[in-house]
């Protein structure tokens, strides 16, 4: 069975840097686009950055970039998010999901049928 795993995340104060990781175990995820999504309590989840099944092409939301890069280790089954410059509004649980709707294509954006990490807090104080 496929599992998403995260790492990282934790306390941080405003200008600093966290890295979040997601491994798959079960099977390989090389073929699907990953993404990191997140979410502040009492609201929808928010998309924050995907990564082509190839690595070559990254999305982002306006808010994150220049400040946040996602990129994937295909051999290691593993996709990361480096943040940088942090904010306290990008305080929240954060998520790497797997698309598995479709392999081999441009990210389709997220689905609550996708495969999902168990999510990290993210905490950037003042």
């Amino acid at each position: 069975q496929i599992q998403l795993v995260q790492s990282g995340g934790g306390l941080v104060q405003a200008g600093g840097s966290l890295r979040l990781s997601c491994a798959a175990s079960g099977r390989t995820v090389s073929p699907y686009t990953m993404g990191w999504i997140r979410q502040v309590l009492g609201k929808e989840r928010e998309f924050v950055a995907a990564v082509s099944w190839t690595g070559a092409t990254a999305y982002y939301e306006d808010s994150v970039k220049g400040r946040f890069t996602i990129t994937r280790d295909n051999a290691e089954d593993t996709v990361y998010l480096q943040m940088n410059s942090l904010k306290p509004e990008d305080t929240a649980v954060y998520y790497c999901e797997a698309a598995l709707r479709t392999t081999m294509a441009p990210y389709p954006g997220f689905s609550e049928d996708d495969l999902w990490g168990q999510g990290s807090q993210v905490t950037v104080s003042k």
